[in-house]
């Protein structure tokens, strides 16, 4: 695995199912719905953007973004996992990235918001490391961290 074979991909009827497949750790399923589950949630809510990750043709993780503004006047990233066989790689944070990047030239994304239970250490680790700040607000049970945009 090479950090620049990592890619964003559209799903679609070739791709899907192999997203419903991946799977995250026995402690982490506490923190996350299943992929299929956001995949359908993706179909009646139309400004949600499902995406897969790629390492070069493998997939190896789904993320998903809202494409229109909502709490905190941001932009929300709904998802991300990377399945289990292919964590610690840094493949979550790169495609964040890429998530982040496409977010801000498609949708002049100015702050982006994430919302994760306080006991989800490898959230908390990741959004941090991408510039992501707690600014002490909470949605229930999650906590939610925002990345403001500076041009």
């Amino acid at each position: 695995m090479s950090i620049s074979t990592i890619s964003l991909k559209q799903l679609d009827a070739e791709n899907w199912y192999t997203c419903c497949e991946l799977k995250v750790t026995e402690e982490q399923k506490q923190f996350m719905e299943p992929n299929a589950v956001s995949i359908v949630q993706s179909k009646f809510e139309p400004t949600l953007k499902p995406l897969a990750i790629y390492d070069g043709d493998t997939m190896v993780g789904f993320l998903m973004y809202n494409s229109v503004p909502e709490e905190l006047d941001a932009y929300w990233i709904y998802r991300i996992m990377i399945d289990k066989q292919f964590q610690y790689k840094g493949i979550g944070k790169t495609a964040s990235s890429l998530m982040i990047d496409h977010m801000v030239s498609s949708l002049q994304a100015q702050k982006i918001a994430v919302g994760y239970h306080p006991a989800n250490q490898g959230a908390h680790s990741l959004y941090a490391s991408l510039g992501f700040v707690d600014e002490g607000v909470r949605f229930g049970k999650e906590m939610s961290v925002v990345k403001t945009i500076i041009r």
